[in-house]
């Protein structure tokens, strides 16, 4: 049974995960083959300027399957074992969703625990059920982030509020997700999709090779110094400026007109 199922409006992709039976875990199925297979896919299909993710069911994701987790008790793998393990496997996830070029929503249904919080942290954009929670819960059965989740958690809400879920394990309602900038918005349940695909249109509407280019100037800046942006911004631009969109968007602007993307 596929763990992600595809749904296209134009030149948005909604993937929605779709496992509702054990709470869209991430570890113990096909998760991690098929989001890296996805993002390859959207990477590559230049029709594609949106991304919404969403989830079947109550829960966004649980992350990891606790119960797949007696393995490492029971078979007594050696830690370089486990180590190599979680290296093919879910962290192949944040390598190929954290590294699109194309702008992700995530429309977060309900629940989005311990890898599930993190692959929302993945995503540019989070939208929130009033249904959603949220907890870096790692701690609360015994192990630490494994899936890179204390690199992407203090870049969406700080390093004192991240510390203090992660150390605490305990979860934030949708409104305490709110307030600390974990989420953008909340909305009611039955208004979630329509929410995200209100703001994927508007994202799409714009020209997708400007909007891949700013995704990666905005991931270059966390890492990238002042001077280092402002070269690859010059450089981006330069490419920006001989494109026909821009040509477009300019004259659409002139004529006072509408634009007319490619």
């Amino acid at each position: 049974m596929a763990f992600l199922t595809q749904s296209r409006e134009g030149a948005i992709l909604v993937l929605t995960m779709d496992q509702p039976q054990t709470r869209n875990a991430l570890t113990g199925n096909t998760a991690v083959e098929e989001f890296v297979q996805a993002c390859a896919q959207v990477q590559a299909d230049r029709s594609i300027r949106a991304v919404v993710l969403t989830a079947e069911g109550s829960v966004f994701s649980s992350g990891g399957n606790v119960k797949d987790m007696q393995k490492y008790f029971l078979n007594k793998p050696s830690a370089d074992t486990v180590r190599d393990e979680y290296r093919n496997g879910i962290q192949r996830i944040p390598k190929a969703l954290y590294g699109l070029d194309v702008p992700v929503i995530a429309a977060i249904n309900g629940p989005a625990i311990g890898a599930g919080l993190d692959l929302a942290c993945m995503c540019d954009i989070r939208i929130a059920s009033e249904k959603a929670t949220f907890a870096e819960s790692f701690v609360k059965v015994g192990i630490v982030p494994g899936d890179g989740g204390a690199w992407l958690l203090p870049r969406v809400v700080g390093m004192s509020k991240a510390s203090e879920m992660a150390f605490t394990g305990e979860a934030l309602g949708a409104q305490e997700a709110l307030a600390c900038g974990l989420v953008s918005r909340v909305v009611a349940p039955e208004a979630l999709m329509e929410a995200a695909l209100t703001l994927a249109r508007k994202i799409a509407a714009n020209p997708g090779g400007v909007l891949r280019m700013t995704k990666r100037l905005l991931r270059e800046g966390e890492r990238a110094t002042l001077e280092s942006l402002l070269e690859i911004s010059a450089s981006y631009q330069a490419i920006a400026h001989m494109e026909p969109d821009h040509h477009e968007a300019v004259k659409a602007f002139v004529e006072k007109r509408p634009p007319r993307f490619s």
